[in-house]
């Protein structure tokens, strides 16, 4: 009997932000990986998610929405969309059909030009007719005549699983790049740093959440207990009374969505200690950016 062939590969999800990019990647990968708001430029990393089955492994790359990077930190943010191009094996490519903005001619020849195939997610579809659907899949049957286009609701995970058929139908033969019990390339403190920041861009308007950058400074692991210390980086002093709220209000409603959240990801209780501090125009600081990880 002859042996099944091992497929593996790089699965790099791209696309505007808010289209959807982290809603696909943990319906896909079936955790939540990536953090997801209403919120535009919620994604700042690289965030990688690996699903194993017994003849293959597909490592998903959430990667930030495409922008013009107006400071610094969007130019790192950009630098790891730049990354998904070069170690891609298949492009998931997400259109949200309700942006009167499409993905600028520029992305879609660089796209074409890497030769790697690409699969289009046509998401949201549960806020259209099926007319306007088809309408859709026609148009991106034009730009992308030789790749599937697949009608998806990543909310709702509906039309999830065609795309699953689709990519490990595409993956190339590979050994896995990962042992086959990981589930990202991520530390347990980025987790709970990001699971953080979304409950500030939740409860925070304006430019309070793009100027917040959360740090774990403490992280003392038990059996019953994990205790974490974070700090959550302000670009200006008077971004930090606005964080803190009224006599600590605001960030004491931030600490308690954030321990339930957390809690419920490490499956055990938490003593979460939320402190602010201004570090300035860190946003605009080379060195201060690679301290909290990001490349430049």
């Amino acid at each position: 009997m002859e042996e099944r062939k091992h497929k593996a590969g790089y699965v790099n999800i791209i696309g505007k932000p808010n289209a959807g990019k982290s809603t696909l990647m943990n319906a896909l990968v079936g955790e939540k990986l990536s953090i997801i708001t209403s919120k535009a430029q919620t994604t700042r990393h690289r965030i990688i998610g690996i699903v194993n089955g017994e003849d293959f492994q597909i490592v998903y790359s959430d990667t930030p929405g495409i922008i013009k990077p107006a400071y610094k930190l969007q130019q790192s943010m950009m630098n790891f969309v730049e990354g998904a191009f070069i170690d891609a094996d298949l492009f998931l490519l997400i259109v949200d059909p309700s942006d009167e903005y499409e993905i600028d001619d520029k992305t879609i020849d660089k796209i074409r030009k890497t030769n790697v195939p690409v699969i289009v997610i046509l998401n949201k579809i549960d806020l259209l007719n099926n007319d306007l659907v088809l309408q859709h899949v026609n148009k991106w049957n034009e730009i992308f005549p030789e790749s599937s286009i697949i009608p998806v609701s990543a909310l709702y995970k509906f039309n999830v699983e065609p795309v699953l058929k689709e990519i490990i139908a595409k993956l190339p033969e590979n050994h896995p790049f990962f042992p086959k019990d990981e589930l990202t390339d991520k530390p347990l403190r980025f987790f709970v740093s990001e699971i953080i920041r979304e409950k500030i861009l939740m409860n925070y308007k304006q430019e309070i959440p793009y100027s917040c950058e959360v740090c774990i400074e403490e992280y003392h692991e038990s059996k019953e207990l994990d205790k974490i210390k974070a700090v959550i980086y302000v670009a200006r002093e008077s971004q930090k009374g606005i964080l803190i709220g009224k006599g600590g209000s605001a960030m004491k409603r931030v600490g308690i969505e954030a321990r339930k959240d957390i809690e419920e990801f490490l499956q055990k209780k938490v003593f979460l200690e939320l402190y602010v501090k201004v570090m300035k125009e860190w946003r605009d600081d080379e060195l201060k950016l690679k301290q909290f990880g990001y490349d430049l």
